[in-house]
C-alpha cells in the first residue's frame, strides 16, 4: 500500500478494515409471530460495539456446538467449525453468585414464565406476591426475556439460566444473581443455534 498520497483518515480506515478488529457483524434472526410482536414492544438499550454479535476468530479444545462463557470478559462464544464463533455480549453474575463450571443445556424455552427463586425472594420480598401468582408470565418486561436455556449437570438443575433480559442495557456488567443475559434478539439467535444436550463451559 503506497501511503505518500493518501490522507490521514484514509490511512486510518485502510488498516482498520484490514485488522477486522471487531470479527463479521452478523444479521439479526427474522422474526415473526410472537417474536415479532415482543420485541416490538421489549426494552431496547444500545450496547457498546464490543458487545454486539460477531462471527470471529476463536481456539478451543471444546467440540462445534458448544456454549462457552467468559464471565471476567462478558462474552458468550458458540462454536462454529473451522477455527470460529460467534460471540455475543451478555452480563454475568456478580462475583459471590457467578456460575462456573461445566453444563449443558437440559431445558429450552420461548418466552419463558419468570418464578422468583428462593434466595431472590429472600433478598427482595416484595417479589413474594409474583411467587405467590405462579410467577410472572412471558413477555416483553419478563426478566427471562425471550428465550431461556436451562443449564443441567449430572441430570439436575442447577437454577442457572442463559437467557435474554428486560435490561439490555447492563450488557457487558456483573449484576446479575448468578444468570448469564443476553440480549433478546441475541438469545432468539443462540437458540436457534443450540439443542437440548449441547455443552456449556462456564469460565
Amino acid at each position: 500500500m503506497n501511503f505518500k498520497h493518501m490522507t490521514a483518515a484514509a490511512v486510518f480506515a485502510g488498516l482498520i478494515a484490514g485488522c477486522n478488529v471487531m470479527g463479521t457483524p452478523l444479521p439479526d434472526p427474522r422474526l415473526s409471530g410472537r417474536d415479532a410482536e415482543f420485541m416490538a414492544l421489549a426494552p431496547q438499550a444500545r450496547v457498546n460495539s464490543q458487545f454486539e454479535r460477531y462471527l470471529v476468530d476463536y481456539k478451543t479444545n471444546e467440540p462445534v456446538g458448544s456454549i462457552i462463557v467468559d464471565n471476567n470478559a462478558k462474552f458468550l462464544y458458540y462454536v462454529m467449525p473451522g477455527g470460529k464463533a460467534v460471540r455475543y455480549g451478555v452480563a454475568t453474575g456478580q462475583d459471590a453468585m457467578a456460575f462456573t463450571g461445566r453444563a449443558y443445556v437440559g431445558g429450552m424455552q420461548e418466552w419463558p414464565r419468570w418464578i422468583p427463586p428462593k434466595d431472590m425472594l429472600e433478598r427482595w420480598p416484595h417479589l413474594q406476591p409474583t411467587a405467590d401468582a405462579g410467577g410472572l408470565p412471558g413477555g416483553p418486561d419478563n426478566p427471562l426475556g425471550s428465550r431461556a436455556l436451562y443449564l443441567y449437570q449430572d441430570g439436575k438443575d442447577t437454577l442457572y439460566r442463559i437467557h435474554g433480559t428486560n435490561e439490555p442495557d447492563k450488557i457487558g456488567q456483573a449484576v446479575s444473581s448468578g444468570c448469564i443475559r443476553m440480549r433478546d434478539i441475541d438469545a432468539i439467535d443462540l437458540y436457534n443455534r443450540v439443542k437440548v444436550g449441547t455443552k456449556v463451559v462456564v469460565l
